[in-house]
């Protein structure tokens, strides 16, 4: 091909055809990433790529798009003492799908994924979404490993701090979404105000300032509704804060397994109440429908632009959370313009489009 030529795209899907991949995922990335699956499902099916999907026994097909992947439960026997076999199995399997790579979506299968690219010959890609803590190490294989890819500039840096040796192989791939058109922020002057707390994965503690704050808004005279998500880990300990602080009639829990997009896009504000130490993609679906964000810094905190994309409090203190969340429900067009800017954002960096046109660049670079 000269320089300046596009292929073919009759050819360039036949490449695609050629180049097949197996998928990696975890318990974990079907409850928290879900969204991202299923967008790269449909990226890599509208590229004519055959995927290999490797997921949890209990993975319901039905839950994600798939397309044409094919599925293959792991473990097989998820029994005691049944280890090798189903490594064994599950080799087999990807054996005859003839994968040419395999990419894992969550570092908890990080080793299973180096076992398997040890036994098939082939590189791989390690996704990680978490900061990482030094008293548990990653297992990457250096001779197999190809590329470690991060879904922000937190977490490359992160990597690089406690895996210098891979630095040159750790790459940015921005997890992608769609993008509403339009805000939702505070569109309908006659509705009820609409409040967003993530709850996924946090404890009754890392939420009882904000609802304590909430109860002094409500007895000031402001008058809105509060959803929490995801707060079912902790949920009996969380209505009885509720009902503690007499907020059962304007606060409820909606379980993360709903789904979350239509919920979120009906909130004028959404409040991330502590610092999160993993890519949040409920704050990414919560910015693309165009809430308004109230969150804080620390952790993995990239999405977070204090005072272009989101507005900042400190999250131990009552006053800090308080001022905030008046800020926004006070000066509606500010909001408004706050929940604009996030969308802006996410259309120039986030996009469904971006990250499947990275992802696959990166899988050709890999294959040579």
């Amino acid at each position: 091909m000269t320089n300046g030529q596009r292929k073919d795209p009759v050819s360039q899907k036949s490449a695609n055809r050629s180049l097949r991949v197996a998928l990696i995922v975890s318990e974990r990335t079907i409850r928290e990433y879900s969204m991202f699956l299923q967008h790269l499902l449909v990226g890599l099916a509208d590229e004519s790529m055959p995927v290999a999907l490797v997921c949890p026994p209990q993975f319901d097909p039905a839950s994600v798009f798939t397309g044409a992947a094919e599925i293959i439960s792991y473990p097989a026997f998820n029994l005691p003492l049944m280890g090798r076999i189903n490594i064994r199995l599950l080799t087999e399997r990807l054996a005859k799908f003839e994968p040419a790579l395999i990419h894992c979506l969550c570092e908890s299968r990080a080793s299973l994924t180096s076992q398997l690219a040890n036994r098939l010959d082939l590189s791989y890609v390690l996704m990680v979404n978490s900061l990482q803590k030094w008293w548990k190490r990653l297992s990457i294989s250096s001779q197999y490993c190809a590329r470690i890819v991060v879904p922000a500039k937190t977490l490359a840096e992160n990597m690089i701090s406690f895996h210098p040796d891979f630095a040159d192989r750790i790459q940015q791939i921005n997890i992608g979404t769609f993008i509403a058109q339009n805000s939702g922020c505070f569109s309908e002057p006659s509705r009820l105000v609409s409040m967003v707390i993530d709850g996924s994965g946090k404890k009754v503690d890392d939420i009882e300032i904000l609802l304590n704050v909430i109860r002094h808004l409500m007895i000031d005279g402001y008058e809105f509704m509060s959803v929490i998500t995801g707060g079912e880990r902790a949920a009996r300990q969380m209505w009885k804060l509720l009902e503690a602080l007499d907020l059962l009639r304007i606060v409820t829990i909606v379980p993360s397994r709903l789904p979350l997009r239509p919920v979120l896009a009906a909130a004028d504000i959404f409040i991330q109440p502590q610092p999160d130490y993993a890519f949040n993609p409920v704050l990414l679906e919560a910015m693309s429908v165009g809430a308004a964000v109230a969150g804080c810094t620390g952790g993995v905190d990239d999405l977070i632009i204090e005072d272009r994309t989101a507005v900042v409090f400190d999250p131990k203190d009552e006053m800090s959370i308080m001022r905030t969340l008046k800020r926004l429900l006070d000066r509606r067009e500010f909001a408004r313009q706050m929940a604009a800017n996030a969308r802006q954002h996410l259309k120039e960096n986030y996009s469904v489009g971006k990250m499947i046109a990275a992802t696959m660049k990166m899988y050709y670079e890999i294959q040579g």
